[in-house]
């Protein structure tokens, strides 16, 4: 195995030890929101970031996205991502996070589409 490869695999490791540990009994949303990163950008590498589980087009590269627990589970952009501006907003702000409770169908779809939009 290349340095490359083992890097990107202890890099996985990595996270997935971290989510059970990071999100307690919302473990299972964690894992959820980690398939659906990956899913939705195949290209994506999963690294630590800040302690909480990111997600970069390789390890030498910013995060783009990243999850975390806090009161909710929340689930994010970083000022790297793609940022797509809405041409009809009413203002200047920018969604950069998301609170949830649960992951439904929706939701993940949502969520996807955001992963997508961030990568480029």
């Amino acid at each position: 195995m290349s340095k490359k490869a083992q890097k990107d695999s202890d890099n996985l490791a990595a996270v997935l030890e971290k989510i059970p540990q990071m999100f307690g009994g919302q473990a299972a949303i964690g894992l959820r929101l980690h398939e659906t990163i990956l899913s939705a950008a195949p290209e994506l590498k999963p690294r630590l970031w800040y302690g909480m589980p990111g997600y970069a087009k390789s390890a030498a590269k910013p995060v783009l996205v990243f999850i975390r627990m806090d009161d909710y589970v929340t689930f994010g952009i970083t000022e790297k991502a793609n940022i797509v501006l809405v041409p009809s907003a009413t203002d200047q702000l920018i969604a950069s996070s998301w609170f949830m409770h649960e992951l439904d169908s929706a939701t993940e779809a949502r969520v996807a589409a955001i992963v997508r939009a961030a990568v480029g």
